[in-house]
């Protein structure tokens, strides 16, 4: 995981729609940036459903939501579109901005090793800043946790 402190890599990405989404493009505003493994996962299903409940609060808080995953742009439109999801979901193949952001790690499942994304959030101030860096986060309470960060005084 990146330091807390320290200035979020900027990235440009596609969306869902094939549009290009730069991290650059949010300066002023606080950027919620969830990785999650794989569209249509039952967490990862979850961890969305949250955000997007959650989502006229994030807005309330002026802070933007931004998910990144491996998936493809098409998969991305059809996980958006399944579970109407608010924000932008960004797909990153190459796996640049995972790595960037430390992100995509080895993993032990059943006592296979694989590689894959951990799940973790970071939440990059108005300056792209790291403000918050949250490793392991859990996708039922991720959203919920997020939030009661933002509404903390500074």
């Amino acid at each position: 995981m990146l330091e807390i402190g320290t200035k979020a890599p900027d990235f440009t990405l596609p969306d869902q729609d094939g549009n290009p989404v730069s991290l650059s493009d949010f300066r002023g505003k606080t950027v919620v940036l969830y990785f999650y493994p794989r569209d249509n996962t039952p967490g990862c299903s979850r961890q969305a459903c949250a955000f997007a409940q959650a989502f006229a609060d994030f807005q309330a808080l002026d802070a933007v939501v931004l998910g990144v995953s491996k998936d493809s742009t098409a998969s991305h439109q059809k996980f958006a579109a399944k579970y109407d999801l608010p924000f932008r979901l960004l797909s990153d193949p190459e796996l640049t901005t995972l790595q960037a952001y430390g992100v995509w790690q080895e993993k032990k499942l059943y006592g296979k090793t694989s590689m894959g994304v951990v799940r973790s959030t970071y939440v990059i101030d108005g300056d792209g800043i790291i403000r918050h860096a949250m490793p392991k986060v859990k996708p039922d309470a991720n959203a919920g946790d997020v939030l009661a960060l933002l509404k903390q005084p500074e």
